[in-house]
């Protein structure tokens, strides 16, 4: 079974005046809608879009698993267990929130800064709270976070490529940019597809694009 949900559809957040736009998949802050508040351990995709010099101020979170991938510019990133760093794209972030921990996302450049950042929800709360950035991952390496039973896939296609969608109990499949046929759907930037029981899928893009697949159990 698969649920398109289109770019247009997701909800408007951030604040416009201090250079902050966000757009939100699912049920977000006051945008509360109980049909809508996870999908297999997703509980947020949000596209981010932060003018230079704006920014997530310190701010807390805990119990979540909370991967960043960086489609234009640069995101600086400090957190309260001491870690400092600067994602690009082509770098997968990942914040685990644990028990509790703090930070403050930024854009320090002087051009535009465009990121997708999603929430997974762990198997069991609590813990430590951990960091970790890969530059530079390969297409088609798989990123693991096994504490929310997810495994991220980051396809970058040529125009006809066709490229495996996993098989899997639950699959989240976000377009980052150009456009994507999924089975008989055409999926553009940011458009999304939630699939129950993937089996035997394939995706081919109309032209180049970045696809981000969510595999979990």
């Amino acid at each position: 079974m698969m649920d398109v949900r289109r770019a247009d559809e997701r909800y408007r957040g951030g604040d416009p005046a201090a250079g902050i736009a966000s757009l939100h998949a699912f049920s977000f802050g006051p945008h509360y809608d109980p049909d809508n508040l996870r999908f297999g351990a997703v509980i947020a995709c949000n596209e981010e879009r932060l003018a230079p010099g704006a920014g997530f101020d310190e701010h807390p979170h805990s119990h979540t698993e909370i991967v960043t991938w960086v489609v234009e510019g640069e995101l600086t990133h400090r957190d309260s267990a001491g870690h400092e760093s600067v994602v690009r794209p082509g770098d997968v972030q990942r914040l685990s929130s644990a028990g509790g921990v703090r930070h403050v996302e930024r854009n320090d450049g002087d051009t535009p800064l465009l990121f997708v950042q999603m929430w997974l929800a762990p198997l069991e709360p609590g813990g430590d709270p951990a960091y970790e950035v890969v530059h530079g991952i390969a297409d088609s390496t798989p990123y693991a976070v096994p504490e929310a039973a997810a495994m991220l896939h980051v396809r970058r296609l040529a125009p006809g490529e066709r490229t495996a969608v996993p098989d899997a109990p639950f699959v989240y499949a976000h377009v980052v940019r150009g456009e994507v046929l999924l089975d008989s759907w055409v999926l553009s930037p940011g458009d999304a597809a939630r699939i129950t029981d993937a089996k035997d899928l394939e995706a081919v893009a109309r032209d180049g694009a970045e696809l981000l697949f969510w595999e979990m159990a």
